[in-house]
C-alpha cells in the first residue's frame, strides 16, 4: 500500500484539546455542535470531554483514566522512553565494536 493513500491521524494540541472539552463541559456545546463547530470528529470530541472529566465516583470497567495533561505526558514518555532504548543499543554496539579493536 502507498504511504500516500493512507490517511494521517490529525494532530492537535493539547491546549485545543481542551479547549474543546471546555466548549461542552463549561460553555453548554453539545458533543455534535463542539464537533461541527471545530471541524473534528465526533469521537475525538467524546475522547477529548471524557479525559477532562476525570475519572468517574466509580468506574464501570475499573480502570484508571487520566486527563488530557496526564495523557499528553504519557505519550511524551513512551516517545522518550523508546528512543532512549536505541540509543543505548547503539551505544552497547559501538562498545563491543571498540573493545574488539582494542585487543
Amino acid at each position: 500500500m502507498n504511504n500516500k493513500n493512507q490517511q494521517t491521524k490529525p494532530k492537535y494540541t493539547l491546549e485545543f484539546k481542551q479547549d474543546a472539552a471546555k466548549l461542552v463541559i463549561k460553555n453548554g456545546y453539545t458533543q455534535q455542535q463542539a464537533a461541527d463547530h471545530l471541524g473534528v470528529s465526533l469521537s475525538a470530541i467524546r475522547r477529548w470531554v471524557k479525559a477532562e472529566k476525570g475519572p468517574e465516583e466509580e468506574s464501570v470497567k475499573n480502570e484508571p483514566t487520566l486527563n488530557l495533561n496526564a495523557h499528553d505526558e504519557l505519550l511524551r514518555l513512551r516517545k522518550e522512553k523508546k528512543q532512549l532504548r536505541v540509543e543505548r543499543e547503539i551505544l552497547k554496539k559501538a562498545a563491543v565494536f571498540f573493545a574488539k579493536e582494542a585487543e
